[in-house]
């Protein structure tokens, strides 16, 4: 069996996403170009931290790429080749520079959405409204939100943890515009034959009727059908996150803003001015999704306070 076919079956044996499966991959073939297509099971711990220290001196690539790199080995080497024994923990782990993450101001923030329309608008709301990743909006499906309990189920968030989070009011007419434009899509599919929606893990076998069901239904739909990677079924998957990176990078340069923003920053702003209210920060914690109280603790050192609250002797 070839390496790419023993590889792909490990990786979704192991229920990693799509994502992370094409990504793990690339670092693979890197290594393997980077030794001259050499197979694997002919190399250890020597090549692998040659080919890192290569990535590291050479490439200068960042703290967080290296640690992709080596995930993307690890999981190779022990997974796929299944050689627990080598010692990959011997490479030193880069420590990743702390950053404190941008923000906007409300008054920012409020400028950048006015800027946005149609999809891009909803889901920045609901970014910066409930917390949500940007892949956390697009994955969205009807039946994870409740309009009655103004409540949002997150499915498999970040770590394949489900949460909720509250619905804005000012998101509900969006959401349910884009709902009934889902719907459509969705009708005009079965009329022409086409019954597939993505269902990550094993609930395609659980709820096989589920691509006729509007509930399954991404909110944010594409217009255009498209080819599942993994299964090869013809459906309708969510609009790309491009589409709406582009739009809020516009926004933040028609509001003047002289920031590093992205599609992030309404998540980090969400987190920010709930602890600026007043709430606790276990609610935060858990409003983000967090599993340890210490990540959401970054956003109390970015309160508009200046120099952790102290006024200058200057301003005195």
């Amino acid at each position: 069996m070839r390496l790419q076919q023993r590889y792909c079956e490990a990786v979704r044996q192991m229920n990693y996403s799509y994502a992370t499966e094409k990504t793990y991959w690339q670092w693979i073939r890197q290594f393997l170009l980077f030794h001259k297509m050499r197979h694997p099971d002919d190399m250890a711990e020597a090549e692998i931290t040659q080919f890192l220290s290569h990535l590291a001196i050479k490439k200068n690539v960042s703290v967080s790429t290296q640690q992709i790199a080596l995930n993307a080995l690890v999981f190779l080497y022990r997974h796929v080749l299944k050689k627990p024994e080598l010692k990959l923990d011997a490479w030193q782990r880069p420590m990743r520079p702390k950053k404190l993450p941008v923000v906007f101001s409300r008054a920012e923030a409020k400028r950048v959405i006015s800027y946005l329309t149609d999809a891009p608008l909803a889901v920045a709301l609901l970014m910066y409204g409930a917390g949500l990743r940007l892949q956390e909006v697009l994955r969205l499906r009807v039946k994870d939100i409740d309009f009655d309990r103004f409540e949002i189920t997150v499915r498999e968030g970040k770590g394949n943890k489900d949460r909720r989070t509250m619905l804005p009011n000012q998101v509900v007419s969006l959401l349910k515009t884009a709902i009934k434009n889902s719907e459509k899509l969705h009708q005009e599919a079965l009329e022409n034959g086409v019954e597939f929606v993505h269902l990550p893990y094993a609930l395609a076998r659980k709820y096989p009727n589920a691509g006729k069901e509007l509930a399954w239904q991404y909110i944010f739909a594409s217009k255009q059908l498209s080819k599942d990677p993994r299964s090869g079924n013809i459906g309708r998957h969510h609009i790309d996150a491009s589409c709406i990176q582009k739009a809020v990078k516009q926004a933040v340069y028609r509001a003047r803003l002289n920031k590093h923003a992205s599609c992030h920053t309404f998540r980090h702003s969400f987190a920010t001015h709930l602890l600026e209210s007043g709430y606790d920060i276990r609610t935060v914690q858990e409003l983000l999704g967090h599993s340890h109280v210490n990540t959401t603790m970054i956003y109390t050192h970015v309160l508009n306070k200046g120099g952790r609250g102290v006024r200058s002797p200057l301003d005195l």
